[in-house]
């Protein structure tokens, strides 16, 4: 039996995943079995692959509950972001590096080690070089989340080399477009302003119209989770861990697209009123070489146009039927 883990399942890449692991399968190969965790879900399944755990997975229940059905891969979603892990760094703990940290352990229970792709951040670089980044540099992390995430990292590389999973960490950028005000996300700025201007409404933006910022639309991002969910693993290096390749784009670059998109006046709708940490943290990167990652087959949105039509399309996952 098939049987994939999602963790994070009623995020939003999560719902998207999901999506299509019961639409498309993985490996060109039907799911039959779709587990799914997160701390709560809407309405009921129809699908009678899914299993839905409500719960925390820093709960040892919860955690031993996914585990039960033997998952051969897993997609590792579930954190607490930047925003809310620095305003409660117990919890931002116990979820982004505590029970990664159990999800990886538990792994050694399984019959056979899982495909674990894990869901890392462009948190674990911190401050930015203002000449143009790698993926290769050096990571610096400005705050715990960023922290947490590369300890994870490096915990799961050594955990594939004990032969405990076969996993690799991918760096995400910032996702779009994500519906909601996403209070604990303190790049959420950067979905709002989509859903702002597609509805005609105003929004103020924390940064400044220069600033730039490393963009994917949550369809192109889960196209990328996939690819590392099926492909061969010999292609991967000893550190196992690889940057999304991204879109470097201007705020206002975005802006006036998105208000040639729908036919409004961006200077109408939009204000600019920069928060100074924000600004620095969320919309200073710079240009961003991604090589490695690149001959792994993983992929950005393309240009800007294509990255409107993908975020938009993607955010709304219609009512999953069985195939």
């Amino acid at each position: 039996m098939s049987c994939v883990l999602v963790t994070g399942a009623q995020g939003f890449i999560g719902q998207v995943l999901v999506q299509r692991l019961l639409c498309e399968g993985l490996s060109g190969r039907a799911i039959d079995k779709l587990v799914l965790v997160d701390l709560a879900f809407d309405d009921p399944h129809g699908d009678a692959r899914v299993q839905r755990i409500s719960g925390s997975l820093a709960d040892p229940a919860v955690l031993a509950a996914a585990m039960h059905e033997q998952p051969a891969t897993i997609f590792h979603l579930a954190s607490v972001p930047g925003g809310a892990s620095e305003r409660d760094p117990a919890l931002g703990r116990s979820v982004n590096l505590d029970a990664t940290l159990a999800l990886i352990e538990a792994c050694q229970a399984l019959a056979k080690p899982p495909r674990l792709v894990y869901a890392s951040s462009i948190a674990v670089y911190g401050d930015q070089p203002e000449s143009g980044a790698s993926e290769d540099q050096l990571p610096q992390p400005a705050i715990s989340y960023g922290a947490h995430k590369l300890a994870c990292e490096i915990l799961l590389a050594d955990a594939s080399r004990r032969g405990w999973v076969d996993g690799c960490s991918v760096r995400l950028p910032g996702i779009v477009a994500r519906q909601g005000e996403n209070a604990g996300l303190a790049s959420g700025f950067m979905s709002q302003l989509f859903w702002r201007l597609a509805q005609g409404q105003t929004i103020v933006l924390p940064v400044s119209p220069s600033g730039s910022c490393w963009w994917m639309s949550a369809k192109t991002c889960v196209d990328n989770l996939l690819h590392l969910g099926s492909m061969d693993s010999s292609r991967w290096d000893a550190r196992r861990s690889y940057q999304m390749p991204v879109l470097h784009l201007d705020i206002a670059e975005v802006v006036a697209a998105l208000a040639q998109r729908f036919g409004v006046d961006a200077a109408q709708l939009v204000r600019f009123a920069p928060d100074p940490v924000i600004d620095r943290i969320y919309a200073r990167y710079p240009p961003l070489a991604t090589p490695r990652a690149e001959q792994l087959g993983l992929r950005h949105d393309g240009n800007v146009a294509a990255l409107i039509a993908h975020a938009l399309g993607a955010a709304a996952p219609a009512a999953i039927t069985a195939p």
